[in-house]
C-alpha cells in the first residue's frame, strides 16, 4: 500500500446556489412578488360569499346550491394541494403558480356564464378549486422557506399570510362596490383580469427546493412514510381541520347571516374587510411568537380564543358594533394559525418537501372548509337558522386546542429510526 495518502474524494456536488450577496438582493423581490400573489389569491377567494345573494336571486337558485359550489371548491382546493405542492417541489414554483393563475381566471369567466347549478359547481367549484390550489399562498410560503434562513422562516410565513389577509381587507369592501356598479357578472370579469397578474409575478418565485448538503436526504416517498408515521404530524393534520371549518363557514355565511338579521350588505363586506385588516396584525404577531415560543401551545391558545369569541358573538345582542368587534377579534385569530402550522411542518421535516407536506395538512383544512360551508347551507335550509353551526364551531375550537397540546416542536425522527413493519 502506498505511503502517500489517497486524495480525499470530492464531496458530492450540491445544486448551484446564488452567491450570498445575490441571494440577499433577491429575497425582498421574492417576498414582494409572493405577497402580491397571496393578496390576489386569498383576496378574491374570501369575497365569493358576497356573490351569494345576487347570484341566487338572478338565477332562482337556493343557498344550498351556491354553498355546495363553494364547498366543492374548498374540497378540490385541498385535494389538489398535495399534488400541486409535489409538482412545485419537482418542477419549480413559477410554472405551477402561472398555470394556477390561468385556471383561476378561466374559472371566474365560466362562473359569470354558468346557466345552471351544475355549471356553477364545475366552474366556481371544481375549476376554481384547481386554480386556487395551484396559485395558492401555500406554494408561495414554500418559496419563502427556500429564500430565507431557518431562523427567519416563521416570520416570513407570517408576512406572506398577512399579505393574504390584506387581500381579504381589500376585496371585502371592493367587491360590493364592483357588484353595485358593474353587476355580479361584471365583478367576476374584473376578478378574472386581476387574477392574470399572478402569471408574470410567478416568474420572480422561480426555482425549486434543492437537496441540502447536511447528509443523506430522504426521497419524497420516504419522507411521506416518515410523516404519516409521526404522531405530531398526524395531530397537526387533525387540528387544521378545525381552522378550515371556522374560516369557510364565516367567510361564506356571515354576510347572509347578517342580511337575515336586517343589516345592509355593506356591513357584511366591512365585516370581512375588518377580519382581513386585523389578521395582518395577527399573522405578523403569530410569526414573531412562533419564532420565540412553543408553536403548539400558541396554536392551542388561538383555537380556545376562537371558541370564546364565537360564543360571545352568539350570546351578545346583535348590532353593527358587535359585528365589527367580533370581526376584529376573529381577524387577530384568523390566519394566525398558518405561520405556526407551516412553521411546525418546516421544523419537523425541513424545506425540501414542504410544499407537499403542508399540502397534505392543508387538505385537512379544506375538508373542514367543505363541511363548514356545505353543512351551513344544509342546516339553514332545514332550520332557517345558523345557530347550530355557531355552537359546533365553539366545540370544535376546544377540540383543536386539546389536539395541539401533545405536538412536539422539534425535528421528526428519521424514517430509519421509526419502527418498520414486519
Amino acid at each position: 500500500m502506498s505511503g502517500t495518502a489517497a486524495p480525499t474524494p470530492a464531496a458530492a456536488p450540491t445544486p448551484a446556489a446564488a452567491p450570498p450577496s445575490a441571494l440577499a438582493r433577491s429575497v425582498p423581490l421574492i417576498i414582494v412578488a409572493g405577497c402580491i400573489i397571496s393578496v390576489v389569491n386569498l383576496g378574491e377567494r374570501s369575497a365569493f360569499g358576497l356573490f351569494l345573494t345576487d347570484m341566487t336571486a338572478a338565477h332562482g337558485w337556493s343557498r344550498e346550491a351556491f354553498s355546495l359550489a363553494l364547498a366543492i371548491q374548498n374540497l378540490v382546493w385541498g385535494a389538489a394541494m398535495p399534488f400541486a405542492g409535489a409538482l412545485a417541489d419537482r418542477y419549480g414554483t413559477a410554472r405551477i403558480l402561472a398555470a394556477g393563475g390561468l385556471i383561476y381566471a378561466a374559472a371566474m369567466l365560466m362562473t359569470a356564464w354558468a346557466p345552471t347549478p351544475l355549471w356553477l359547481h364545475l366552474s366556481l367549484g371544481v375549476l376554481a378549486g384547481l386554480g386556487i390550489a395551484a396559485s395558492s399562498f401555500t406554494i408561495v410560503l414554500a418559496a419563502f422557506g427556500r429564500a430565507v434562513t431557518p431562523a427567519r422562516r416563521t416570520i416570513a410565513f407570517g408576512v406572506g399570510t398577512a399579505a393574504g389577509s390584506f387581500g381579504q381587507f381589500l376585496f371585502g369592501p371592493l367587491t360590493p362596490v364592483l357588484i353595485d356598479r358593474a353587476g355580479w357578472q361584471g365583478a367576476l370579469f374584473a376578478f378574472a383580469a386581476i387574477t392574470l397578474l399572478i402569471v408574470p409575478l410567478a416568474y420572480v418565485l422561480r426555482g425549486r427546493s434543492a437537496l441540502g448538503a447536511g447528509g443523506p436526504q430522504l426521497t419524497l416517498g420516504a419522507t411521506l412514510r416518515q410523516a404519516l408515521a409521526y404522531r405530531s404530524y398526524i395531530l397537526l393534520v387533525f387540528g387544521f381541520f378545525v381552522c378550515g371549518f371556522h374560516l369557510a363557514f364565516i367567510l361564506v355565511h356571515l354576510p347572509a347571516y347578517l342580511g337575515d338579521l336586517g343589516m345592509p350588505a355593506a356591513v357584511g363586506g366591512w365585516a370581512l374587510a375588518l377580519i382581513g385588516l386585523f389578521n395582518i396584525a395577527g399573522s405578523l404577531a403569530a410569526g414573531a411568537v412562533g419564532a420565540r415560543y412553543s408553536k403548539p401551545y400558541s396554536l392551542a391558545a388561538i383555537y380556545l380564543a376562537r371558541s370564546a369569541a364565537i360564543a360571545a358573538f352568539v350570546l351578545t345582542p346583535m348590532s353593527v358594533a358587535s359585528v365589527l368587534m367580533f370581526s376584529a377579534v376573529m381577524g387577530l385569530l384568523w390566519l394566525s394559525t398558518v405561520p405556526l402550522t407551516s412553521g411546525l411542518v418546516a421544523v419537523m421535516f425541513g424545506s425540501r418537501y414542504m410544499a407537499t407536506l403542508f399540502g397534505i395538512v392543508f387538505f385537512s383544512h379544506q375538508v373542514g372548509s367543505f363541511i363548514g360551508i356545505w353543512l351551513g347551507g344544509v342546516i339553514y335550509a332545514r332550520t332557517g337558522s345558523y345557530d347550530i353551526l355557531w355552537w359546533i364551531g365553539v366545540l370544535l375550537g376546544v377540540f383543536a386546542a386539546l389536539v395541539h397540546l401533545p405536538i412536539k416542536d422539534a425535528p421528526a425522527p428519521r424514517i430509519d429510526a421509526l419502527p418498520r413493519p414486519a
